[in-house]
């Protein structure tokens, strides 16, 4: 009783696939574990490899692409597109126009005043000669010809075909059930026994180990792409914490502040010295340039004299007091 509830409990292989024996069994481990062994390495490097190609392709082949493709407008189609626009359609629409009216125009002409007429002329002839060959066709050719034809079945057609059919035919028969069986016996059937007690087996053991292989080839590229990731994850946490955080400590605990007291501390003071002493150096200039000038109008006023003053010139145009005002009607030109 309990080997049938057993046996009634036991499950079966899910559908559409066939159930496992030993040799699936014994082959699958040993396939996998060799081609995760050898596929950690190259899926590694497969991975490296991607990240290097997009980095390249974003900043190096994409703008060296855009870049060749407008030097390649710029070579080789805005000049044929320039020639082809101001040259080549011009002198075809030029050409058409010479073909229109030098070979057109006259082989229209010659077509419908000279080669018309002669045509028709000629098919007048000719008709009359296909009436002359119909009748010789109909009343002398027609009977020879059914008098050949009657020769020729009896003759060559009848005897042909009876040698064909109580001669030939047999003949072929024979020779053709002689041949099947020699090679049904000396090829067919020793290849029929290769393949179903050799072949056929070899080649089901074969596409296990080849189903099984492939499916371990995917498994093991999988579990590599897995560790392949955790692996690169560690690499950048390492060099996180190892390169990028110090670094970034330095500069917000070290060098910042450092910066700032150096600012607040030489940089200021030195700039707002360098300014004031820059004020006070205009000041001196602009007062040594006012002493050199004084000195030199003393200078000339001592050795020429007063400068002479010069006479009033009558203006012709109205001084402020003369001039039209908004309340009165006359101007400096009507005053008088």
């Amino acid at each position: 009783m309990d080997l049938e509830k057993r046996q009634a409990v036991r499950p079966e292989a899910p559908q559409g696939r066939e159930p496992e024996g030993c040799l699936v069994v014994a082959v699958r481990l040993p396939v996998r574990i060799v081609a995760l062994v050898v596929l950690v390495p190259v899926r590694m490097v497969w991975d490296v490899l991607v990240v290097v190609g997009r980095v390249l392709r974003d900043t190096v082949l994409r703008p060296l692409g855009r870049a060749l493709a407008w030097v390649g407008k710029a070579l080789f189609v805005w000049p044929f597109v320039a020639l082809w626009r101001w040259v080549l359609v011009p002198a075809g629409r030029a050409v058409a126009w010479l073909v229109k009216w030098l070979v057109v125009v006259p082989a229209v002409w010659l077509y419908r005043w000279v080669l018309t007429p002669v045509g028709h002329g000629i098919a007048w002839l000719a008709r009359g000669v296909w009436a002359g060959l119909a009748w010789v066709y109909a009343r002398l050719l027609t009977p020879a010809g059914h008098g050949v034809l009657w020769l020729v079945r009896y003759l060559v057609v009848v005897p042909a075909v009876w040698v064909y059919r109580w001669v030939l035919a047999p003949a072929g028969r024979a020779v053709a059930w002689t041949v099947y069986w020699t090679g049904r016996v000396l090829f067919v059937l020793p290849a029929q026994a290769v393949w179903r007690w050799v072949m056929v087996p070899v080649g089901r053991v074969l596409a296990v180990i080849g189903r099984e292989a492939r499916t371990a080839l995917g498994h093991a590229w999988r579990v590599a792409g897995h560790i392949s990731l955790a692996v690169g994850r560690l690499l950048g946490t390492l060099f996180r914490w190892i390169f990028v955080e110090p670094v970034r400590w330095v500069y917000h605990s070290v060098l910042t502040p450092l910066g700032h007291a150096v600012r607040d501390a030489v940089l200021r003071p030195v700039a707002d010295a360098s300014r004031a002493v820059g004020r006070g150096v205009r000041q001196a200039l602009a007062s040594v340039r006012e002493s050199v000038r004084q000195v030199r109008y003393d200078v000339r006023r001592t050795l020429f004299g007063e400068p002479r003053e010069r006479p009033a010139v009558a203006q012709r145009e109205p001084r402020g007091g003369e001039a039209r005002t908004l309340g009165r009607s006359t101007t400096a030109l009507t005053k008088d």
